[in-house]
């Protein structure tokens, strides 16, 4: 299988790890000097230490250091966590669509782009920090930048949509939902990304509200679509409940915006996040009733996630059993045989012809690749005179 021919599922996993490898051994060796620093009176981070009330020779450090060392792993574990949903979102949607992905190569430049943008845009977490102003500077740009190929995901997905025999399942619902989600909190990060703007919503509830829409809720969300998608292939064909799958997505993504949309406006007229409570503050107080709606809210949502799990339970040992591809896919697992057995497939392995997205492909004279199915499995060798599509 060539490089072009791999599903973006596969794209996202494979960048995912290289953002974690360069990523997480950077938060380790904060680690360790931390330690270093607590147990052995260096001054790594602490300009000043004192023990039984005496300052020690060592002194110098930066805490300032600490905040840089922790975010450089900080922002790109966002796209460690958002990235694979995204590469499921792909998957799903292009499936549901019944529509070749929009842009395939744009996807993949797309993946590495965010990829190479997340390891430098770290120090938009510090403005207030004391940093240079300059540098500020210098992390807005890098920070705006990234928006160029977010949305490009997003205009692609909404292209893959437009026109298509959408399938609306749960995990379709999902996938959609996800695709909303990652544009309205993606606006927001303009904002927060902006060293001026940024002073005045930092550590308020503004910044909550950008950070689960787009790494909590959207991650989430390709979570669900990939488990209602993949879920047969787990368990030897069983599906999971259709209309309990409707009755998850809908509380849950109404909830989700029920308690993060109002919280915008609640960072914006100045609340503080990680308080326990505002009472020392009476300016807030009118504000009130706005937090227990996002309450409540947030319980029917939680409680929300009970169906799905009820759902998933259930689904193992009473699901009803599909077919061996229920969802006419072209991706290779389809092709394995519903019986879990070492190696996969009970002969040869398959040999790809083509890329993933073949979908509502015909060959000549408005007929279909194969009489009666608009897909194209990536194992089925290209057609006599077939003409290959640049993808």
């Amino acid at each position: 299988m060539s490089m072009t021919r791999l599903p973006l599922t596969i794209w996202a996993f494979f960048v995912t790890a290289i953002i974690g490898v360069i990523s997480f051994p950077v938060l380790l060796s904060a680690a360790l000097l931390l330690i270093m620093d607590r147990s052995f009176g260096t001054s790594f981070f602490l300009s000043d230490i004192f023990i039984q009330g005496e300052v020690l020779h060592y002194q110098g450090g930066s805490p300032v250091l600490y905040e840089h060392l922790f975010w450089f792993l900080g922002h790109p574990e966002v796209y460690i966590v958002l990235l694979p949903a995204l590469g499921i979102t792909s998957e799903v949607m292009s499936t549901n669509a019944r529509k070749p992905i929009f842009g395939y190569r744009a996807m993949v430049a797309s993946i590495l782009a965010i990829a190479f943008l997340s390891t430098i845009v770290w120090g938009h977490h510090m403005f207030i920090s004391g940093m240079n102003p300059f540098l500020g500077s210098v992390f807005t740009f890098t920070t705006l930048l990234i928006a160029i190929p977010s949305a490009v995901k997003a205009f692609n997905y909404i292209t893959t949509l437009w026109k298509g025999n959408l399938q609306l399942n749960p995990g379709m619902l999902f996938s959609i939902g996800l695709v909303s989600t990652f544009i309205t909190g993606g606006l927001t990060g303009i904002i927060l990304g902006d060293s001026t703007l940024d002073i005045n919503v930092h550590d308020t509830y503004f910044v909550v509200a950008h950070f689960h829409l787009v790494m909590g809720i959207s991650a989430l969300y390709g979570l669900f679509a990939g488990v209602y998608h993949w879920f047969p292939k787990m368990f030897q064909g069983r599906m999971m409940n259709k209309n309990l799958g409707y009755v998850h997505f809908w509380i849950t993504a109404i909830c989700a915006y029920g308690v993060f949309f109002p919280m915008h406006f609640v960072g914006m007229a100045g609340v503080p996040r990680r308080y326990y409570q505002n009472t020392a503050f009476p300016m807030f107080d009118e504000l009130t009733n706005v937090q227990i709606l996002m309450t409540v809210f947030a319980l029917i949502a939680a409680a929300a996630q009970l169906v799905f799990v009820y759902n998933f339970i259930y689904s193992i040992f009473y699901g009803k059993r599909g077919p061996q591809n229920p969802w006419k896919s072209n991706t290779l697992e389809w092709t394995t045989p519903q019986e879990h057995m070492h190696g996969n497939w009970p002969g040869k392995i398959p040999e790809v012809h083509r890329w993933a997205y073949d979908y509502s492909k015909t060959y000549e004279n408005g007929e279909y690749i194969i009489p009666g199915q608009d897909f194209v499995p990536q194992n089925i060798p290209l057609q006599e005179n077939e003409e290959e599509l640049n993808h």
